[in-house]
């Protein structure tokens, strides 16, 4: 059994679920747990070498990112942004720790918001969220460095809406650099078939993800973890 793997929460009025190829050879890693009555975390994360090397780090990670943004977060009347950028800082400091030094870990943590149909996120040099709303697809680009590199690294963590029926879609660096004949899937091609896939639930956004990305390939990527999560706000 994967330790890293995490149970699906439920969420009200929306869904969330994450998939990924069967190899896990890579340093990629999700996950999701509910910090509230209205709140629910959920973060990707792509830690630098190989699964064998870097398990410790992802270990290190996932009990951070669960026991501090429990704590940070289980409060009613709490800051939001605040509290993200808190968690980020407490969250670096530990992959610099269990990695003994330097280890680039680009991340994207975001907190949904049931009450409001919102996200506070941060994007730590990962691959950009992508927040489609109809035919509208908007970038959510780095607000900061990757995690592991500087102790006291800053980031900011705005806010963007889930209108009824939006979705926000988080892949690996694994799914934009799958190539097929030296051509490169890439940002458009996950934005591609993002549109193709609306509207969706959660869960068959992943699965169409992911098959948009091996009908690219032929055949199931083997060159990096591929990793898909989703958010999707139910349209009323």
């Amino acid at each position: 059994m994967d330790s890293l793997r995490s149970e699906t929460p439920e969420l009200r009025g929306a869904g969330i679920a994450a998939v990924y190829f069967a190899q896990r050879d890579g340093g990629d890693f999700y996950d999701f747990l509910r910090v509230g009555q209205s709140r629910v975390l959920f973060g990707m994360l792509d830690v630098s070498g190989n699964r064998e090397q870097n398990q410790p780090v992802l270990q290190a990670s996932k009990s951070m990112f669960e026991a501090r943004g429990r704590e940070l977060f289980s409060s009613t009347e709490i800051n939001e942004s605040e509290a993200m950028t808190r968690l980020c800082l407490d969250l670096n400091r530990e992959i610099m720790r269990a990695a003994g030094g330097v280890h680039s870990c680009p991340a994207f943590a975001g907190c949904y918001n049931e009450d409001l149909g919102t996200i506070c996120y941060v994007n730590s040099g990962h691959t950009p969220g992508l927040l489609i709303d109809g035919q509208q697809i908007n970038e959510l680009k780095a607000t900061g460095l990757p995690l592991g590199l500087f102790s006291l690294a800053t980031i900011d963590a705005p806010t963007v809406a889930l209108t009824p029926g939006a979705a926000l879609l988080l892949v690996s660096r694994g799914v934009v650099e799958a190539e097929c004949g030296g051509n490169e899937f890439g940002l458009e091609g996950v934005e591609g078939s993002l549109k193709m896939a609306m509207p969706a639930d959660a869960k068959t956004l992943v699965t169409r993800m992911m098959e948009s990305v091996q009908n690219f390939t032929c055949v199931p990527p083997s060159h990096n973890d591929v990793t898909a999560l989703a958010v999707v706000r139910h349209a009323t």
